[in-house]
């Protein structure tokens, strides 16, 4: 059977390291899926059934191997008004105070169908038009979010909102604590990599404080984390249409949030890895995770990146890291959970915030003042709504649209054109720059039919049609032409153009010319300017 795992899921000489790495995702997997469970509003072994459940599958069906999956923030905030919202329907249709609960994991199996939809239609792909300046500015706020969840290990109570701040020694001793582990994380790696140096520190750092009796926060501190089995869960909701209507909105933005989340965490170990994964067949990995963790009791979840960089800084590459830290949360929740729950909190800090230094794109703040303007702006936008919406999809969505918006406004401003008059008294435009929604303005400016001669050609061997406002722009120059008893004709259309032009149908008619094989022309019929033409056209 191990032989078979081996085989699967990892090569013979990394097999060592994503046992290592996952052992010690599976100890960092424990504090947060615990402390997401509480933002939610759910008990925390949902939470924890979720981190194993999605972990596990992730990395056997997921399309990105060492990549780390579960419970994750971005969806507990979402969940919040769910769980909320749903208890109240639940006291008003008399189903209990706690549907909240089963409306999640309804939602969470309808967000799971969502993300398989969209493998399917391979809409993954689309990460790809996500620019770099979106990229640093998710990785720089999204290493701010984790560190600003490492506040709360400082309180005297880590899961009590506005728990009072640890003082005296128990500071002392909580920063000594996650110091020593940061500087085991830094410097064991220059002596040894034969062991993870996360794992290292949490080990020893965990020995000092169980032997030398040293007072200091655990695990158990946050919640206990024995439980057995997840079951399936017995629902008593309704599956009716009222509920579909309840659920659907949330499920799509779950499975929004969760797919850019997991698709940029993907994206950003294909980063560090210099390899390549699957995005598609991520987006069906991660729908099937959460419709299996929907019926069997867990919150739903996405990508991990401090979970993802934690593995890959510990040398986990294969798919085998990932199924050992899922079957080793599993094992921490039904046999281990007395010794897990004395782990120090200030080990599992010193860790996360290792992780926030490895994860920040130091590189970005030297460049700020060397990229262009609306570039750095995105950048910097991109962290900011990341640190105070803790949105992340809300973030990227935001700089995608800013940097489109950026980039129609350059493209716009490169439309220009120059004139020439022929011997047999036509008139040339030649035209350079793509013709599209940004750039019509300034076309339209660019010609004079009251000016020029009866023929005029307008030459766009340097020039593109893009979409259908430039189609109409065109329509537009005939119609001016020919109110003024004019013909203008379209020279040197690409394959492309031609192909967009044509689907026009009636509005252009082309033709080739037998003198030009390579380019072709546009005739801009006077018989084809009338209403009903045009409708068809559009």
């Amino acid at each position: 059977m191990i032989q078979l795992i081996y085989r699967k899921f990892g090569k013979r000489s990394h097999t060592k390291d994503d046992l290592l790495s996952g052992l010690t995702v599976a100890l960092a997997l424990v504090p947060e899926a615990v402390a997401f469970a509480i933002i939610a509003g759910v008990p925390p072994l949902v939470g924890l059934y979720a981190a194993f459940m999605i972990c596990l599958i992730t990395s056997v069906a997921g399309g990105r191997p060492g990549m780390i999956s579960g419970a994750t923030g971005a969806l507990a905030v979402i969940m919040v008004g769910l769980v909320k919202i749903g208890n109240e329907r639940g006291i008003e249709l008399g189903l209990g105070e706690n549907a909240g609960l089963q409306y999640l994991f309804a939602a969470v199996i309808l967000m799971g169908v969502i993300q398989i939809a969209c493998g399917t239609l391979k809409l993954g792909r689309f990460v790809r038009l996500i620019p770099q300046p979106v990229m640093f500015g998710f990785v720089n706020g999204l290493a701010i979010v984790i560190f600003q969840a490492q506040f709360p290990m400082f309180t005297e109570a880590p899961t009590t909102p506005g728990a009072a701040w640890l003082g005296g020694s128990a500071l002392f001793i909580m920063g000594g604590l996650v110091l020593l582990t940061m500087l085991i994380s830094f410097f064991l790696p220059k002596l040894t990599t034969t062991v993870p140096a996360s794992l290292i520190g949490i080990v020893v750092v965990s020995l000092i404080v169980i032997l030398g009796g040293v007072d200091t926060l655990t695990v158990s501190n946050m919640a206990s984390i024995k439980g057995g089995l997840p079951e399936l869960v017995n629902f008593t909701i309704p599956f009716n249409w009222d509920t579909l209507v309840f659920i659907a909105p949330f499920s799509v933005i779950l499975a929004a949030v969760g797919l850019i989340e997991s698709l940029m965490t993907l994206t950003l170990i294909d980063e560090l890895t210099e390899t390549r994964g699957k995005s598609n067949r991520e987006c069906v990995g991660q729908g099937l995770a959460n419709i299996v963790t929907g019926f069997f009791g867990g919150m739903g979840g996405c990508a991990m990146i401090g979970q993802s960089i934690i593995n890959i800084r510990s040398g986990g590459r294969g798919r085998l890291s990932g199924i050992t830290a899922g079957i080793l949360l599993l094992c921490f929740i039904l046999f281990a959970s007395p010794l897990i729950e004395r782990i120090p909190l200030a080990a599992l800090t010193g860790v996360m915030f290792m992780i926030v230094i490895g994860t920040f794109e130091w590189s970005s703040i030297r460049i700020l003042g060397k990229i262009p303007k609306a570039d750095a702006f995105v950048l910097v936008l991109v962290s900011v709504v990341t640190v105070v919406t803790h949105n992340l999809a809300l973030a990227v969505i935001a700089g995608v649209i800013v940097s489109a918006l950026a980039f129609a406004w350059k493209s716009a401003q490169h439309i220009h054109r120059e004139t020439e008059m022929r011997e047999d008294g036509t008139k040339v435009y030649y035209l350079h720059g793509p013709l599209f929604f940004g750039s019509i303005t300034d076309f339209s400016t660019e010609f004079t039919p009251a000016e020029d001669p009866n023929e005029v050609i307008v030459d766009m061997m340097d020039s593109r049609v893009w979409d259908h406002s430039g189609i109409e722009a065109l329509q537009k120059l005939a119609e001016r032409y020919r109110a003024a008893d004019k013909t203008i004709h379209l020279q040197h259309i690409s394959a492309n153009c031609r192909q967009l032009l044509e689907k026009a149908g009636s509005m252009i008619d082309i033709i080739v010319l037998e003198d030009d094989p390579t380019y072709i022309v546009a005739n801009l019929k006077k018989a084809d300017r009338t209403p009903s033409a045009r409708s068809k056209a559009n």
